[in-house]
């Protein structure tokens, strides 16, 4: 037990450390993709993000793998909440995005001329 709640703290801050991590990625998507210098935002914001995540990384160790290995497993419990906290909403009527993709993608050829 007197491991137990180091660990699942340690899980809780990957948690943490991965929201703000891809929550912040999410963010500057959106605003990068309207910006007239997209490349400032994806610079600052991969700078900023990946300093928090490690120096988060870093203090939660502790020089311990054991918690370094439940923030990690934190983190990348985060990556699927906030993946899927951010996905746009399905179309139900109509194709599913990963057709429409797919077709926008690959125009098969018309009618090749034969010879």
């Amino acid at each position: 037990m007197n491991e137990t709640l180091p660990l699942i703290l340690s899980a809780l801050a990957g948690v943490l450390l991965g929201a703000i991590f891809f929550g912040g990625l999410w963010w500057t998507v959106r605003r990068g993709a309207v910006s007239p210098r997209p490349a400032w935002w994806f610079l600052g914001s991969a700078l900023l993000r990946m300093g928090i995540a490690l120096t988060g990384f870093y203090l939660v160790a502790d020089g311990r793998w054991q918690r370094l290995l439940a923030c990690l497993i934190g983190f990348i419990l985060a990556r699927v909440l906030v993946t899927r906290l951010t996905r746009p909403p399905a179309n139900t009527t109509g194709p599913t995005a990963a057709s429409k993709r797919a077709s926008s993608l690959f125009h098969p050829p018309a009618n090749p001329a034969k010879e």
